[in-house]
């Protein structure tokens, strides 16, 4: 918008100026009751979010686009800017406007950023899925080439949970995608930096370059004492300086962010290294831990068992399946929670039934504390310590193993006034914001409920006084109403003001304030009067009330300790019954975990599939055994499986259910077997399935290839790794060749626990010269041509791959069908060498003389063979032993005459 000397006025002058200061995000910039958006920013909301793009005056002679959103259902556009990627500055009138109004006719209320929206600080509870966390991540280097150490931060600002630990370049991307950020902070020389590109390159959109300064390792300490108001560390735990300088930079994004608002953070937890199953990203996709291939909660492991009842359960499940543990203890004191609850069925029901639709306490607190929340997040917070209190009493009654017993005593440490202060002050279903009160309870105040009456009675009042003026003047449709500008004033049509302004003494009585054009308006000196007192009143009223939401909220924040390492108990709880739920449900049963070698699996099954059949009404999931364990007493490395077996015989999902088992019991869970006796797994390989990586220009085989590489390259005698059809992406005798020395390469030099599933059968030969290698195949039986998957796993090996049953199944045309059958018979007749060769040089592709002859071959009637109709002939009842004996040699010699 511009004057008529070509100058943008002073409001869009002041749009250009906070614009300029926040360039790389979308401003929101509030008028009235729409955020609007001016510019290059209104075409790309407009078509981010499918609003109206219009214009609203001009710029340098050019129309000036725009577009807006209400500012009540702001939080539903964010979410899909979010969505997409942007970042949001949200600009508040930060100025009375009556304020302005005094520096002059043309003032513009002052305005400011308040705040920026990025994917990794969202709080709102409409833009956060309840079982899912949100965090943010930094990731710092200190140090040279070859020197460099790093280290990751991350926080969920919407419950202040807060975590670091170190990593290192070949682990980088499994730690980032083991705690699924929505957002990474990295300082933009490391950013830019050509070594990692790749890295960067991989996670796209997640990571975006911020100052190198707030990454600073010399003045990271400095920075975090005074956030914490804390003169030293030391308490915190023993911090490198990657990470220290990790945290510090995490804080500062905060910061930047978040302007005069303080967040909540927990004290910065440090995760030890070696602390967690190493999952690389490859395998996690493979797996479908927490997300399925396509991205989703449903398909997924986490999809399938999550029975959590709240969302804080649902986020601690999550991260305990993303970081299985490795410390047997540890994991023993998690199994000891759930196998007390399965213990105890009425108990597990009963905290279920207690804890279902827990308020979110932590994300209300972190709400709270940033200066966003509202009357329901005081709700929220009060509703949770009673709950939590009265689940603390069920459970502690009945003497609960290591675990529970410090889940009763954080809920028990809850601050029992506050409690009681949030439920008296606070009204039934509060209203979701502050702004118009109504959230304390009547009685809460005396003051409050003086000022309430006031206002109250003043309003009947004017109800009375509409009745009075009405009979007064002879104008039954007379009414008093209210608008901003006026106050209240009484408004007749135009043919009825005579009544009122007719003579001196109705003049006296009711003065005219403005003329609309069907009707007229007045006011009298009692309703003046009343107006200023309902005013004083109701804006007493509100005062009061902000006033005790402040303190109550303070409150509040003063006991977020307690009340945040109470929601962490609560969390547990809710796991360790959800799971001793499944656990019940499902049979499944508790596993063995020690710091050996041994895996051995007893009737194991895959939870997914298994739920998938149930939920289909389908046939039961077929349980199988696995061992890989060191097959002798002392043997300091697992065996290998090689699996053979045809294409839907059930190889993939036998090789993933193992490996998910293993993540299931070291999580703390029992899991879906007979019986498990698992040795520590520190690092899970898995290499399944197809894909590409087009962006990157890899094949299928690349892709294949680099994973098998990083597979050969890591793995050590504690990791567990599966591998399917390695090899297959290239020619045979290549492909081969790659299975064969992998094979041998995982036996000699990782000496690792691993199953091998292949199509290639003279693979099996190495059982007979590598000592830990054993043969295993899927079960399949053959029925008139046709072949039955029985998902089976024996000893042995599969001398076929039933790949043209199968292709058949899939639905090919029938004459392709055929067509393969014969040149498979021809193929296997020529053998190998010339032979074969010549075979192929010679073969008429689809012939339409040579399908017609076999299809034609394959439906003339033929007549039965001797040996059959000399059968059918036989009457076994009528026969002696003798008898019999002589007919079975006859039917041999008519066999042996065919073939001849």
């Amino acid at each position: 918008m511009e004057d008529g000397g070509g100058a943008p006025t002073p409001m869009m002058a002041q749009y250009i100026e906070i614009k300029a200061a926040n360039p790389d995000c979308l401003l929101f910039y509030r008028m009235g009751d729409f955020y609007e958006l001016f510019f290059d920013d209104a075409a790309v909301a407009a078509k981010a979010l499918g609003i109206a793009l219009t214009r609203r005056g001009k710029h340098q002679g050019a129309d000036i686009p725009m577009a807006g959103v209400p500012v009540v259902s702001a939080d539903d556009y964010l979410a899909k800017l979010i969505a997409l990627g942007h970042r949001v500055a949200v600009c508040e009138q930060v100025e009375d406007p009556a304020e302005a109004r005094k520096r002059g006719g043309k003032s513009v209320v002052r305005r400011d950023v308040v705040r920026l929206v990025t994917p990794g600080t969202i709080t709102e509870e409409a833009l956060l899925e309840p079982g899912r966390p949100n965090h943010l991540m930094a990731l710092a280097r200190v140090g040279g080439a070859g020197t460099a150490s790093f280290a990751l931060a991350y926080a969920d600002l919407s419950t202040g949970a807060f975590f670091v630990q170190d990593s290192a370049p070949e682990r980088l991307l499994a730690d980032i995608r083991a705690v699924e950020p929505a957002e990474i902070v990295v300082a933009d020389t490391l950013f830019h930096d050509e070594a990692m590109r790749p890295l960067f390159a991989g996670l796209g959109r997640l990571a975006r370059p911020e100052p190198a300064a707030l990454f600073d390792s010399a003045t990271a300490e400095a920075r975090l004492c005074r956030f914490y108001e804390v003169s030293t560390l030391a308490g915190f735990g023993a911090f490198g300086r990657a990470e220290l300088a990790a945290a510090a930079g995490l804080l500062a994004y905060l910061t930047r962010t978040q302007f005069a608002a303080r967040p909540a953070l927990a004290r910065p937890a440090r995760v030890e290294a070696g602390g967690a199953m190493l999952i690389d990203p490859a395998t996690r996709a493979s797996l479908e831990l927490t997300r399925s291939v396509a991205g989703r909660r449903e398909g997924s492991l986490l999809g399938a068992i999550d029975r959590s009842v709240t969302g804080p359960g649902s986020r601690l499940l999550a991260a305990r399946l993303a970081r299985p543990l490795t410390d047997p203890r540890a994991i023993g004191l998690r199994q000891d929670s759930v196998g007390f609850l399965v213990g105890d069925p009425g108990l597990c029901r009963s905290l279920r039934a207690l804890l279902k639709g827990l308020p979110d306490a932590e994300r209300s607190l972190s709400r709270l504390a940033l200066g966003r929340g509202g009357p329901r997040d005081l709700s929220a917070v009060g509703s949770f310590l009673g709950r939590a209190r009265e689940a603390a009493a069920v459970l502690g009654e009945a003497a609960p193993p290591a675990e529970l017993g410090a889940a009763v005593a954080a809920m028990r440490a809850l601050p029992e006034a506050l409690e009681a202060e949030l439920a008296t002050m606070l009204a039934d279903n509060p209203p979701l914001l502050k702004r118009d009160g109504g959230f304390v309870a009547p009685g809460a105040i005396a003051a409050l409920d003086e000022a309430r009456g006031l206002r109250d009675e003043s309003r009947r009042v004017i109800a009375g006084l509409q009745g009075a003026y009405a009979e007064e003047t002879g104008v039954r449709s007379l009414k008093i109403k209210h608008n901003n500008v006026l106050g209240y004033f009484i408004e007749v049509g135009e043919a009825q003001a005579g009544a009122l302004m007719g003579t001196e003494e109705a003049k006296r009585r009711f003065f005219h304030r403005q003329t609309m054009a069907n009707c007229m308006r007045f006011s009298t000196d009692e309703l003046a009067g009343l107006e200023g007192r309902i005013a004083e009143a109701a804006g007493e009223a509100l005062r009061l009330e902000l006033a005790a939401f402040d303190r109550l909220a303070a409150a509040v924040v003063a006991a977020q300790e307690p009340i945040r390492a109470a929601a962490e108990a609560a969390a547990v709880i809710d796991v360790s019954a959800a799971l001793a739920d499944l656990a019940l449900a499902e049979d499944w049963t508790r596993p063995d975990v020690d710091d050996g070698l041994a895996f051995r699996i007893v009737a194991g099954r895959h939870p997914v599939v298994e739920a998938a059949l149930k939920a289909g009404a389908q046939a039961s999931f077929v349980a199988n055994d696995c061992d890989l364990s060191p097959p002798t007493r002392g043997a300091k490395a697992g065996a290998i499986w090689l699996v053979t077996g045809p294409n839907m015989g059930g190889k993939s999902t036998f090789l993933r259910q193992n490996a998910i088992i293993a993540v299931l019991a070291q999580a703390g869970a029992f899991v879906p077997a007979a019986e498990a006796r698992i040795g520590v797994v520190d690092r899970l390989f898995s290499r399944v399935g197809a894909s590409d990586d087009l962006a990157e220009g890899r094949s299928t085989f690349m892709v294949e290839m680099v994973e098998t590489a990083a597979i050969l390259n890591q793995a050590g005698p504690r990791s567990l790794v599966i591998l399917d059809e390695i090899g297959r992406g290239t020619s045979t005798y290549d492909g081969l060749s790659i299975a064969f020395a992998s094979v041998e390469h995982l036996h000699e030099v990782n000496r690792c626990r691993a199953l091998f599933a292949t199509h290639f059968h003279e693979m099996t030969a190495l059982s007979a010269r590598l000592s830990r290698l054993s043969n295993a195949t899927m079960r399949v039986k053959e029925w008139e041509g046709d072949v039955v998957f029985l998902h089976e796993v024996r000893a042995g090996t599969a001398d076929r791959s039933y790949g043209i049953q199968v292709a058949k199944l899939a639905g090919l045309p029938a004459r392709v069908v055929e067509r393969a059958r014969h040149v498979l018979r021809e193929l296997e007749r020529a053998g190998e060498g010339s032979r074969r060769t010549a075979f192929i040089d010679d073969l008429p592709l689809f012939s339409a003389a040579a399908v017609r002859q076999e299809t034609a071959a394959a439906k003339a009637p033929t007549a039965p063979p001797p040996a059959l109709e000399a059968l059918k002939a036989l009457d076994p009842d009528q026969m002696s032993p003798r008898d019999a004996l002589e007919a079975l040699y006859r039917l041999k010699g008519l066999l042996a005459e065919k073939a001849g």
